[in-house]
């Protein structure tokens, strides 16, 4: 080879390289999907895990891509939403609640899917056990078999007269045909009555709180389901009408009108989903990724709300509480 061809050769190489290194990076790029049930601005579990993964290596934009799909409530999306996802070859898809974990699972049996805060996944059928998940499903879990006894545990020492109390229902949610018996048992033991509310769009959720105070029903339970959260600010405007103390499993939705929030600590939860996606994104087999459960609980109490409800908060319960709102 002559000179001048040498010099050609070392320069198209050395021009070619960096473009080659480019090419390769975003070769090795790795590609999950979103899907929630919930409304895109109000997504703060799932963007914080994303964020989380960031002290893990994984970068958005430079060695990650999220593709995200909200269904703003409406169940009937979700189905189209993940069989995109599906035809885009996500390599894990990350399910927020029980139903969208549903509809990742009609969608694919081979793609890892990483369930987000599903209340019971046994009980919906979304895997065969907590400890040994099978097939193509792991993630994390809000369920404690101590949860329903202690919200009314918590009823009880706000509001002691308070012997009948609502609790919403999302139709399209299997969880509650689970927890319905739990909290009916913890009902019974503290001698409370349970006033169980069926809805399935959000265009019931008002009429349902104004159920609930014409049977008598002096506070409203308020579960974590997607249609619930997306819609806390209406439900939180009906319980005002009719001075209906509200206790919320979220605690982000405390200052939006609720009394009480108590809830598996959301922190926990984000950190252990996504130490979990890390784990499949490097090769592990979801099947053999235990569901992470909660062993970390927050308490909430919304001083403003108990002014306007004249109510007093014992002192010994704003001592235990992890977020106090004056």
């Amino acid at each position: 080879m002559d000179r001048r061809a040498f010099i050609t050769v070392a320069v198209e190489s050395l021009i070619a390289a960096p473009f080659a290194a480019r090419a390769q990076q975003i070769g090795n790029k790795r590609h999950i999907g979103i899907l929630s049930l919930g409304k895109a601005e109000s997504a703060g579990d799932s963007e914080s895990s994303v964020e989380l993964l960031r002290d893990l290596g994984w970068v958005e934009g430079q060695n990650l891509i999220v593709e995200r799909r909200y269904a703003s409530g409406k169940v009937e999306l979700l189905q189209p939403m993940v069989e995109d996802l599906v035809r885009r070859k996500v390599e894990v898809i990350v399910a927020n609640g029980t139903v969208a974990s549903l509809a990742a699972k009609r969608a694919t049996s081979s793609i890892p899917i990483v369930i987000e805060r599903s209340g019971d996944p046994v009980g919906a059928g979304l895997v065969e056990s907590l400890a040994r998940p099978g097939a193509n499903i792991t993630g994390t879990s809000t369920m404690s078999p101590e949860l329903e006894v202690k919200r009314l545990e918590l009823l009880r020492e706000l509001l002691p007269s308070a012997m009948r109390f609502g609790v919403l229902v999302n139709l399209r949610n299997p969880l509650f045909r689970s927890t319905r018996k739990n909290m009916e048992q913890a009902s019974r033991a503290l001698q409370m009555t349970p006033i169980f509310v069926e809805v399935s769009v959000a265009s019931e959720l008002e009429s349902a709180v104004v159920n609930v105070a014409r049977e008598g029903g002096k506070a409203l339970i308020v579960n974590a389901d997607p249609l619930f959260s997306t819609n806390f600010s209406l439900i939180a405007r009906a319980a005002q009408s009719y001075s209906l103390p509200l206790m919320i499993e979220l605690q982000a939705r405390l200052a939006s009108g609720a009394l009480v929030s108590y809830g598996p600590s959301v922190a926990q939860l984000d950190r252990q989903l996504a130490l979990i996606i890390d784990k499949v994104l490097k090769g592990a087999r979801p099947a053999d990724l235990p569901i992470e459960q909660p062993t970390m609980f927050d308490l909430g109490i919304n001083l403003r709300s108990a002014k306007a409800l004249g109510l007093s908060v014992p002192k010994p319960l704003l001592l235990r509480a992890n977020e106090v709102i004056e």
